[in-house]
This record gives structure tokens, C-alpha cells and sequence, in this order.
């Protein structure tokens, strides 16, 4: 078998593609291969394209943004019987390291809501250590239903696609549809076996599955409107046990991921808070492109200008898609107990961290309804909080709802018991109050969908409706 040798070092002989010829003969060799991820769409890509495909083994997987993943192994009786001992799952910062070390020939970057410059970074860093830099698209690694699916995607975390998702799966009820929703994938318990396939449907299903708090802010909502929610690890599976109670599939992106199943109807959230980014985030421009409705979100908070770049930015990658103004509305419970008090502002993680967010529907209603001071809470952080407040330094004044363990959502409630304030302004989607414990009133702040926009998506579907049949 040829190889090419570039300069004298050994570590400079290269192996021959896979698909390789030997005296006129074909030779396939395996291809090892690390994934990089978040477990999430790194499990997703494992599981559809690589568990029961000879040409590769997976030695690895990486892990980065999501605490407490990496040092887990991904477990044998989901890998496949081409891993009796499971999947390490190692630290995103090694990947130089043990890319030499299992002699690794292809590295899959699957993790979302990035800027381009960092996906070429790691291209770089990849390609440095003599692998290929490779990212998956739909046709490797995405499910056909026999239902009709409709899959809300964004261009960032944090746009308002869940708001969306929920709004939809509203109205396709209400004309007397079974709907059930499938959620980005959460698996953050240390014991990925048990989370294969989830369905919930009461608030039993969270706490059966010790649900982080990050789960809890997607999944509560849909149990709080009677609905049902499935999520986990093997969305095979997930997606053939949903079609067994559902007309209509919706898939309730996370990040500014790309669905995991084909969808009928892609509707793409895109944030004039953050224009710009739906040409500048991975995979986020993918969603704008191949959307068929763009819903530009927010369009009452956000400034005209950016607004109409968003526009502009939209109609020049996907002149055929319909642009939709969204109005995203604050809806607060008891706000008379803002006005005039000194408040601690909690808003949804992902949306301030990795999101980039400086601020969410927290601190919009804390200012619209007259609070007299927004208290600080770096001085009173404690543990992980520390350090989240550490990586990302543009948050000032407000606390994201970290809770990813059982020890970071203590640490979290003890940073919000030693905030001195009078009451608690909360921006995440959940009620806190059922996994913190304070003596601190906690007043409930969401985002929902204004009239004008669900009237708007009340005829798209029935647009929608009308072509499947489905009434």
C-alpha cells in the first residue's frame, strides 16, 4: 500500500484514503473518527450516521459549553455491539492531543450557536494535526417521519423559537389535531441509558428524569398547557414512539441547531437584537436559507435599523422565503410587586451565556414596571456561578438560572438567598420556585407570542393543514 512521506518524521506518514487500491484490488480501511459536541447533536450524528457504519470507529467523543459532560463515557448499549466498552467522552481542550493519540483521520464538529471564526479556528486546529474537519448536513443525518413535521429552527439561542413552537402547537390543537413536540436533545444526567427515549407530560416526568433547570425551561411550558414533550438521546426512536400519538410532529429546536428530522414546513426565528448574526453563526445561516418562513422576532423591542438589516440579510440568501414580523410580548404575573423595590433579575442561561444576550424578558419587565434598583449579584455569587460570571464577562446585573447538577442549583440558590433584594424578578420559563428555596418573593416573567403574529401563523397553517389533509 503507497503512502506519501512529507519530510523525515514518521508522525509525517500519511495513511491512504479509505477507500484505498492495492495491485488493482479495493481496500477499504476503517476511519477513526472523534466527534466534537455538547451532548447533543454529537450523540444525534453518532447514532444516525456512524453506529452501524463499517467504514469508521468513533474512538471519541468531546465535550465543551455544557458542564460535568466530559469524563462520562458514551454507554455500549447505545453505541452498538462495535463498542462493547461504550465511547470515552473527553475535555474539548485535548482534541490536538488525542487526535495523534488514536491516530485519528476525520474529526465531525457537531455543536451549535458558533461564530464562524471559532468553527475555522477548530478547522484549523483540526486540519494542524493532520485530520479532516468535517460537518454533517440533512442528508446524513436527518430522520424521515411518516407524519407531517414542522420544525421551528433559529439563527441564534435565545430568538424566541420556543415561544414559536409552543404558539403552533397551540393552534394545531385547538382545530382538534393530536401534536406532539420533540425537543433538541438535553441529556444531562449522568446516566445516559435512562434518558434513551423521554416523554413528559406531568411534572412527575421531571423530576423521574432529574431534569436540570435548563431542561425544565423547555419542557415545563408544554406540561403547564397540557401538552406533551419527548427528548433524549436516540431520536429514532424518540421520533417512531411520537408518530404512535401525533397527526402533526413539531421539532422544538435548540440552539440555532438544524433539525434532526425533514421537516414539511421549516419556520426560522430570526433576533434583530443581534442583527446580523443569521449570516455570521453556524448553523444558524443554514436555517435562514433553507427556511420557507423567516419570522423576523422582537420587532416591537428592536431598533428600525436593525430590523431592516435582518430583512435585507434574509431576502439576499432566501428570496423566496415569507418574512413574518413577530412581536414578542412580556408576560408578567403580579407586577405591582416590581414597582419601586430593589430587584434580582434572573434570566433564562442559555440565552445570556453562549447566547451572547445581555439581558432577557427579566429585565425588560423589571424597567417597564418601575423597579427602584437592580441589585448586582456578582459580590454574592458562590461556586460555578463564580466562574459562569467568569466566562462570560458581558453579563452585568443579572443572574442566569444555572442549575446543569444538583450542586450548581444549590449554589444558585444560595447566591440568590445572599443577594440583598426584596424580590426576585424571573425571566426564565420555568417556575424557580419548585427547585429553589428562598424566602425571597419570585415574580414570573415569560415571553409570548403577540396577537398580530399568532393570527399571522394561524394562517400559515391552515394553509399547512389544508395541504396534508390533515382536516
Amino acid at each position: 500500500m503507497r503512502r506519501v512521506l512529507l519530510g523525515n518524521s514518521p508522525e509525517n506518514l500519511y495513511k491512504p484514503t479509505s477507500d484505498s487500491w492495492v495491485d488493482g484490488i479495493s481496500v477499504v480501511q476503517k476511519r477513526n473518527v472523534i466527534i466534537m459536541g455538547a451532548a447533543g447533536r454529537d450523540f444525534h450524528n453518532f447514532n444516525v450516521y456512524f453506529r452501524n457504519n463499517p467504514a469508521y470507529t468513533v474512538v471519541a467523543f468531546t465535550a465543551t459549553q455544557i458542564p460535568d459532560i466530559a469524563g462520562r463515557r458514551y454507554p455500549a448499549v447505545l453505541a452498538g455491539k462495535q463498542y462493547p466498552k461504550g465511547i470515552p467522552i473527553y475535555p474539548e481542550e485535548h482534541i490536538t492531543a488525542l487526535i495523534k493519540k488514536f491516530d485519528v483521520d476525520c474529526v465531525v464538529f457537531a455543536y451549535s450557536d458558533i461564530p464562524y471564526k471559532y468553527v475555522m479556528e477548530k478547522s484549523a486546529m483540526v486540519n494542524a494535526a493532520g485530520a479532516d474537519f468535517v460537518l454533517l448536513g440533512p442528508k446524513s443525518t436527518m430522520l424521515v417521519s411518516k407524519k407531517p413535521v414542522i420544525a421551528v429552527c433559529a439563527v441564534r439561542t435565545g430568538s424566541g423559537k420556543s415561544q414559536v413552537s409552543r404558539k403552533i402547537f397551540e393552534l394545531l390543537r385547538a382545530k382538534g389535531l393530536r401534536v406532539a413536540a420533540i425537543r433538541h436533545p438535553m441529556p444531562y444526567d449522568q446516566d445516559l441509558t435512562t434518558q434513551v427515549c423521554q416523554r413528559f407530560a406531568s411534572y412527575i416526568d421531571l423530576d423521574t428524569y432529574n431534569c436540570t433547570i435548563e431542561e425544565r425551561e423547555e419542557y415545563e411550558p408544554y406540561i403547564d398547557m397540557n401538552g406533551v414533550v419527548y427528548a433524549g438521546v436516540d431520536y429514532e426512536r424518540i421520533l417512531r414512539t411520537a408518530e404512535k400519538e401525533a397527526d402533526v410532529i413539531i421539532w422544538d429546536g435548540g440552539n440555532n441547531d438544524f433539525s434532526f428530522i425533514k421537516p414539511d414546513l421549516l419556520i426560522t426565528i430570526a433576533d434583530p437584537h443581534r442583527a446580523g448574526d443569521e449570516l455570521a453563526y453556524y448553523p444558524g445561516e443554514m436555517n435562514v436559507r433553507s427556511a420557507d418562513v423567516v419570522i423576523i422576532n422582537k420587532v416591537n423591542t428592536a431598533r428600525k435599523e436593525d430590523i431592516a438589516t435582518v430583512r435585507t440579510n434574509v431576502k439576499t440568501v432566501n428570496p423566496n422565503a415569507l418574512i413574518i414580523d413577530g412581536v414578542s410580548v412580556v408576560q408578567v404575573e403580579e407586577k405591582a410587586m416590581i414597582n419601586g423595590k430593589r430587584v434580582l433579575v434572573i434570566e433564562d442561561g442559555p440565552t445570556v451565556t453562549h447566547g451572547g444576550m445581555r439581558y432577557g424578558a427579566g429585565m425588560v419587565a423589571a424597567k417597564e414596571f418601575g423597579a427602584k434598583t437592580i441589585v448586582d449579584p456578582h459580590p454574592y455569587a458562590v461556586g460555578s456561578i463564580v466562574d459562569t460570571f467568569s466566562k462570560y464577562p458581558h453579563l452585568t446585573n443579572i443572574l442566569p438560572a444555572m442549575g446543569y447538577g444538583k450542586k450548581q442549583i444549590r449554589e444558585l440558590e444560595q447566591t440568590i438567598n445572599d443577594t440583598p433584594c426584596d424580590v426576585v424578578v424571573s425571566g426564565t420559563p420555568i417556575d424557580l420556585t419548585r427547585i429553589v428555596r428562598t424566602k425571597i418573593p419570585v415574580v414570573r416573567v415569560r415571553y409570548g407570542v403577540g396577537t398580530k403574529t399568532a393570527q399571522d401563523i394561524e394562517k400559515l397553517l391552515l394553509k399547512f393543514v389544508k395541504m396534508k389533509k390533515l382536516l
